[in-house]
């Protein structure tokens, strides 16, 4: 199964430049903080900028978020670079005479629908200043 990590770097992304604020931040800078390459970078930061979450200019290094990172909440910015809504996936292949291959798929989209909602909901109530709070405090629990 292949992962997606546009959530978590899309987050980083926007975390950084909330904290290495009034710097000059090259998609390359990060792209090594990520560990990816700039173009993917780029893509990110396109969604973002489409998603009205953050303001930047090509030829510019000044990216900036586009509202306080208390009001961007991590809904937000999934829904901005997640082209497939749906944390879980059922598989569509199944037996269907088999008496628990005929009904699973049924039975688990209504429990898949139950999780994802609740994941929303908890998406939605988490902000980028909550991120932010936590990457300042594990940086000073290390220094």
């Amino acid at each position: 199964m292949k992962y997606s990590y546009k959530l978590s770097d899309a987050i980083h992304i926007l975390a950084y430049v909330a904290i290495i604020d009034d710097q000059k931040i090259t998609s390359n800078d990060l792209a090594a903080s990520i560990e990816a390459n700039a173009s993917v970078v780029r893509r990110l930061m396109a969604d973002l900028k489409r998603a009205g979450l953050l303001i930047s200019q090509a030829g510019s290094a000044q990216p900036q978020l586009a509202k306080p990172a208390d009001e961007i909440t991590v809904q937000d910015v999934y829904e901005a670079v997640e082209t497939n809504q749906d944390l879980l996936h059922v598989d569509p292949r199944t037996n269907m005479q088999c008496p628990i291959g005929a009904n699973i798929q049924q039975t688990l989209d209504g429990l898949y629908d139950r999780i994802q909602a609740a994941a929303k909901t908890e998406m939605a109530r988490q902000t980028l200043a909550d991120v932010i709070t936590g990457i300042q405090t594990r940086r000073a629990q290390t220094s």
